[in-house]
């Protein structure tokens, strides 16, 4: 490439980041549709910490720099707001917790975040164990046969944990919800790399398949919410706040407009929270098994301390801060496969990230999967060593080097349920089990609203002793 997209060029107010030409937009938008992860990860190195790409209509400004994290993320939150991909995912999902900004996100954040404190998490201990239980079960009838998917199988006990320790519903009876979502993540990301340019009203077949998507969606949730105003509970679970709060209670208001408008608000709430509440876990507990049988020294270890911390029983969640070694391994796999790959921005105003100019309504893109292997922050960045994350190893290392959950106001509010349910399940698994990776098939990274296992994770499945 010139010399000419290479350099920073100064303006008023900061320099303008280095990066491609002009005339490499087909080539980029090209690897935007094909590889994301390689565009982001070649623009990084070559360009350094602060990369502009011309795509289309838009100047996507990527930064990749804990400090550049922090200022967007956290310290300067309130002058930017979603981006590229959340904004186009907005036509697909509504307006939930993980598309919306403003007063909108505010009111939503407030009413899930008492759901999350610890000490309402130390009560869900036996519930997340029963469900880890279950798994260890289903993964042991097919013991010695052919391949599972486990991608699938983390699918439905992320699923049956988030039912039952946030809806207080059992998810197992609408078993099409995984495969609903498949077709809403298509969608979301169809609109991303197009866009949002391309109607939906054209039949083309993803279209029709998001629009079948969608609608079984949407009578999911009708059906939750139908049954909860059937049979109230104590209302201290997701689903009846989330009702209250949209004002739905007792079965709509008189204005037919508003009661509307409140149940497409709850409909897009409670998509969000199906979405993001099992898709995170499930993916990174897939990445985990992965791991674990590339590297099978890591995976006795984890056995190891498993059968040393809980013999025969059950984990309980005071055990959390004993699965010293496991929660290491967890860490490590969200470094190198982050569950949200990329946190997207819009500049509300203009601004200047690490001596760079941002316009107003520049997009702006942080990218845990290109920051977690910033080579100046750690050493052997695509080795998989969860040593890196004891405390001795990890003392000096910038906060904002290492953001797997995000940052800022928007930190997610579920990580700690979604650590001991990773946690529970990885150590229970590998107590009891081994998964075996199938011979010659590689497991590829596909970054969709999360960074999942592309094509599922077949694994054969084998019976280990305790002792």
């Amino acid at each position: 490439m010139s010399a000419v997209g290479d350099r920073p060029r100064r303006t008023g107010r900061g320099a303008v980041p280095p990066g491609p030409p002009p005339w490499a937009a087909p080539a980029l938008y090209r690897r935007l549709v094909a590889d994301r992860l390689t565009l982001l990860t070649r623009a990084t190195a070559r360009y350094g910490d602060a990369v502009r790409m011309t795509i289309g209509p838009k100047a996507i400004y990527l930064f990749n720099h804990p400090d550049h994290a922090k200022h967007v993320l956290a310290d300067h939150s309130g002058d930017y707001r979603k981006g590229i991909g959340l904004t186009e995912a907005r036509r697909v999902i509504g307006d939930g917790l993980l598309t919306s900004h403003g007063e909108v996100w505010r009111q939503q954040r407030t009413t899930i975040q008492p759901l999350f404190q610890n000490k309402r998490l130390a009560l869900l201990d036996s519930v997340i164990a029963d469900e880890a239980g279950r798994l260890v079960e289903r993964l042991r009838a097919h013991a010695g046969g052919g391949p599972v998917d486990v991608s699938k199988e983390m699918t439905g006990l992320a699923l049956g944990v988030l039912g039952r320790t946030l809806l207080d519903a059992d998810l197992e009876e609408h078993s099409s919800l995984g495969h609903a979502f498949e077709g809403v993540q298509d969608q979301a990301m169809f609109e991303m790399v197009t866009l949002a340019m391309v109607p939906l009203w054209l039949p083309l077949p993803l279209h029709l398949r998001f629009r079948r998507a969608r609608g079984e969606l949407h009578r999911i949730v009708d059906r939750l919410v139908a049954g909860r105003r059937r049979d109230p509970t104590d209302g201290n679970d997701l689903l009846s706040r989330l009702i209250a709060s949209t004002g739905l209670a007792d079965g709509g208001r008189t204005g037919h407009s508003a009661d509307g408008e409140a149940r497409d608000r709850l409909r897009g709430e409670l998509i969000t929270v199906l979405l993001a509440g099992h898709e995170t876990t499930a993916s990174t507990l897939s990445w985990a098994f992965h791991l674990l049988d590339r590297h099978p020294e890591v995976r006795e270890r984890v056995r190891a301390e498993a059968i040393s911390v809980l013999g025969d029983r059950p984990p309980v969640y005071q055990d959390l801060h004993r699965l010293t070694y496991t929660t290491m391994v967890l860490e490590e796999v969200m470094r190198l496969y982050p569950p949200v790959w990329a946190l997207t921005r819009v500049a509300e105003r203009e601004d200047e990230v690490g001596g760079y100019r941002v316009p107003a309504g520049a997009d702006v893109l942080i990218s845990p999967y290109t920051l977690h292997r910033h080579p100046a922050y750690w050493r052997e960045p695509d080795r998989f060593r969860p040593e890196r994350f004891a405390p001795e190893a990890s003392a000096d290392r910038p906060r904002y080097a290492y953001i797997p959950f995000g940052a800022g106001p928007r930190f997610c509010v579920g990580n700690h349920l979604g650590m001991m349910e990773a946690t529970f399940v990885l150590a229970m698994v590998t107590r009891d089990l081994r998964l075996t990776g199938l011979p010659g098939r590689r497991a590829v990274p596909e970054p969709m609203l999360s960074l999942r296992v592309r094509g599922g994770l077949p694994m054969t499945v084998s019976l280990t002793s305790r002792r």
